[in-house]
Formats: C-alpha cells, sequence, structure tokens
C-alpha cells in the first residue's frame, strides 16, 4: 500500500512535526479560549507550580471543580508534577476562564511534547468550544424568552 505523501512534490519532514517548539526561555506558549476568555500559557520543565495572573491556581479558582477543570490535561498525561506553568487570563467569568486555561494548557503541551497531541485529541482537550452567549432580540425579555401569550 502507497503512502499518502508518496507522490507528493514538497517533502514531509516527519521529525519536524514533533520537534519541540520553544523559546530561548526553555518555554513552550499557547493560547485557549472559551466564551469571552482569553488565556496566555507558557509551560516549562519544573515542580508542578500552576500561576494565574501572579496568583496560585488555588487562590485564583477557589471551587475546587475550576481547578479540576484545569489540571484535567496535566493528570491525563501524566504530567501534574513535571512542568511548571505560568499564565494570564483575561475576560469572562471564573468558569470561562478556567475552560480557557484548560484549552490553553492543552495546547502548550502539545507544543512542549508533540507526542502527547494524539492522546490529548482523542480526550477533546484541543478543541475550541465555540459556543457562547446568546444575544438579547428585540421584542423578547432575553435572547428566546417571549413576553406572556394573552388570548383575549
Amino acid at each position: 500500500m502507497k503512502n499518502k505523501f508518496e507522490n507528493s512534490s514538497t517533502p514531509i519532514n516527519i521529525e519536524n512535526n514533533l520537534a519541540p517548539k520553544l523559546d530561548k526561555l526553555g518555554r513552550a506558549y499557547a493560547t485557549g479560549r472559551r466564551k469571552q476568555s482569553v488565556s496566555r500559557v507558557w509551560i516549562k520543565k519544573g515542580t508542578g507550580k500552576v500561576t494565574v495572573n501572579g496568583k496560585s491556581s488555588e487562590k485564583y479558582f477557589s471551587r475546587s471543580v475550576l481547578l479540576m477543570l484545569l489540571q484535567e490535561p496535566l493528570k491525563k498525561t501524566e504530567r501534574l508534577s513535571e512542568v511548571e506553568i505560568f499564565s494570564t487570563v483575561k475576560g469572562g467569568g471564573l468558569s470561562g476562564q478556567a475552560g480557557a486555561l484548560r484549552h490553553g494548557i492543552s495546547r502548550a503541551l502539545t507544543r512542549y511534547e508533540p507526542t502527547l497531541k494524539i492522546k490529548l485529541k482523542k480526550l477533546g482537550f484541543l478543541t475550541r468550544d465555540a459556543r457562547k452567549v446568546e444575544r438579547k432580540k428585540y421584542g423578547r425579555h432575553k435572547a428566546r424568552k417571549r413576553p406572556q401569550f394573552s388570548k383575549r
């Protein structure tokens, strides 16, 4: 059976796709988004410390559900105590920010260690959740809620 890239005019370098994309300081960078929130994430080798907007993740996300959400990609790939994460988050509420951070961490992990991409993709962490709040329409109370109907 032939490889689908065999007749291609451009050479494909498989090793280049598996090389980590790091900056001068040995960090991988990625952006994550969810609802109105945008997160910028840097990952480097370290002790497992997660910093969000200059605070520890436990202080910033006080609810345990939100903490669990952003630690999910690290636990599933068994990198919880191997990497150090520094991030900034803007916009939206805490739930959207936690989702944006999870997306950013997952994308940064794939740049830090490209072999994890298959596993993270299968778990659905690399897919951006495109759902946003629907706008309010005129003549309605909210986006879809109508005024009470009166027959007479």
